[in-house]
């Protein structure tokens, strides 16, 4: 038989397969890491919050094997979610413009309690 090896050999055979072995399982260790990186990748061109989220879910799906967490984060991924920040934070900054602005200096013989008014005539 050609897989016999004689005594005081190497076993070639052995070699070959803890070789493929190793290789065989580095490879699907990284397939793995890749598939579950997925949804990161995916989420890595959306908002900053969004992606946030989405590497959480990855992570806590890789730690705890509950598979519902990367199929949660896979689909948050994949959804689209309006931008409620960048609006939001306009009107912020408006408000704060709006609340800390200086009362206008009062031109001295005018008073407060009857402004000019422009008339035309």
């Amino acid at each position: 038989m050609w897989f016999t090896t004689a005594p005081g050999q190497t076993d070639v055979l052995l070699v070959v397969m803890g070789v493929f072995l190793v290789l065989f399982i580095f490879t699907l260790g990284v397939l793995f890491l890749r598939l579950h990186h997925l949804p990161d990748h995916i989420a890595g061109k959306s908002q900053k919050v969004q992606h946030e989220i989405v590497a959480v879910l990855v992570l806590l799906a890789m730690l705890t094997h509950v598979n519902a967490f990367w199929i949660i984060a896979l689909l948050l991924a994949l959804i689209d979610l309006p931008d409620f920040g960048g609006p939001l934070n306009r009107i912020a900054h408006a408000l704060e413009r709006f609340v800390w602005k200086k009362p206008r200096e009062q031109k001295p013989g005018t008073s407060s309690e009857n402004p000019p008014h422009n008339v035309r005539g």
